[in-house]
C-alpha cells in the first residue's frame, strides 16, 4: 500500500492524535451541544489535518504554505473553543490544559514546516 506524503509528517500525526483527543473529549459533553460545540470541536480539529493533507497535494511552496497556514488557523479555531468549554464547565482542567499543549506543540511544528515551505 502506498503511503502518501502527509503521511510521513509528523505534524499530520500529531493533529490525528488531536483528533482523537477531542473525539473522547467531547463525549461527555451535554447532549444538547450535538449541533453546537461537539460539531464546531471535531470538525476544526479534523480540518488541521485535512489541509496538511490538502496541502501536500499542491505544486507550488507557496500553495503548500497556504494550506499549512490553513491548518495554523483551526488549530485556533480549536483552542479558542476548548476555552469556551472549559469557561462552559464542559472540559475538566486537566483535559484543557493536556489538549491544550497538544496544541501548542502542533502550532509550532507548523510553524515550523511553513517557514520552511516558504524558505525552500
Amino acid at each position: 500500500m502506498k503511503i502518501y506524503s502527509f503521511e510521513k509528517l509528523e505534524v499530520w500525526k500529531e493533529s490525528v492524535e488531536l483528533v482523537k483527543s477531542i473525539y473522547l473529549i467531547t463525549e461527555s459533553f451535554p447532549k444538547e451541544e450535538k449541533f453546537g460545540l461537539i460539531s464546531q470541536l471535531r470538525r476544526a480539529s479534523i480540518s488541521i489535518s485535512s489541509n496538511l493533507a490538502e496541502g501536500t497535494s499542491r505544486k507550488t511552496q507557496k500553495d503548500k504554505a497556504h494550506f499549512t497556514t490553513i491548518s495554523f488557523s483551526s488549530a485556533m479555531e480549536v483552542l479558542n473553543q476548548l476555552i469556551i468549554g472549559k469557561d462552559l464547565g464542559f472540559i475538566s482542567e486537566n483535559d484543557y490544559i493536556l489538549a491544550r499543549t497538544k496544541i501548542e506543540k502542533i502550532t509550532n511544528m507548523l510553524n515550523a514546516l511553513r517557514n520552511y515551505q516558504l524558505n525552500k
